[in-house]
């Protein structure tokens, strides 16, 4: 197992809301504390929504790693819409109370990123990953095999945040983005790849094992 934990555990996204919560807190303290709860509850929640815990990482390259905190809402064969193939897709949602890093699946090198305007739906819906803002990454492993990472905006996400670009290495559990206040991330694996997860499990962002590869898979 390998740490992959660049960050402190609180998001660097977060230290600006952080920042402005405990500010207006504090001075609203000073004249009244009752009159403060509700903006010290609020500063709270923004605590827990920005928390970026450390993870333990399998290095095994035959494993794919969750990409985000939430729960399975989709496991299924179809076809990948970005690199039109054949694939195996693995939705995970995640709600206000997820962790909303976003973190390499896999190791290997990034090969494209699009970004696409679209609408704000409920991002557990299945038509959200077609019509919902969307950032995608296309990924190629080092035995050359290529898969397919979508960050997709929900009915509260406004901003998609993702650090990195063509030709940039990532290794699996690095930290990559960030979907503030509820999304949705789509992996699209090749078909021979197994799925680990069902509908409804609970997944931790670079700790819990999605799916299994097929040795010497190409995805092409």
């Amino acid at each position: 197992m390998q740490s992959s934990y660049p960050h402190p555990i609180i998001a660097r996204e977060g230290w600006p809301f952080l920042a402005v919560a405990v500010a207006i807190s504090i001075l609203v303290s000073w004249f009244s504390i009752w009159w403060s709860l509700p903006l010290w509850l609020a500063t709270l929640f923004v605590l827990q929504f920005f928390r970026d815990p450390p993870r333990r990482v399998s290095a095994d390259p035959g494993l794919v790693c969750a990409p985000a905190d939430g729960r399975i809402v989709m496991v299924e064969k179809t076809q990948d819409p970005f690199a039109r193939r054949p694939a195996l897709k693995i939705s995970v949602f995640m709600n206000v109370f997820n962790v909303h890093s976003n973190r390499a699946p896999v190791d290997g090198e990034v090969v494209g990123v699009n970004y696409y305007h679209g609408t704000f739906l409920n991002a557990a819906l299945g038509k959200a990953s077609l019509e919902n803002e969307r950032n995608v990454l296309q990924i190629r492993m080092n035995d050359g095999g290529e898969l397919t990472c979508v960050q997709i905006a929900g009915l509260v996400a406004r901003r998609i945040l993702c650090y990195v670009s063509p030709g940039d290495r990532l290794l699996k559990g690095e930290r990559f983005g960030f979907i503030r206040f509820g999304s949705r991330v789509d992996l699209y694996l090749t078909p021979q790849a197994r799925a680990c997860v069902t509908v409804g499990d609970k997944v931790y962002a670079g700790e819990t094992v999605l799916a299994e590869l097929e040795t010497g898979s190409s995805g092409k």
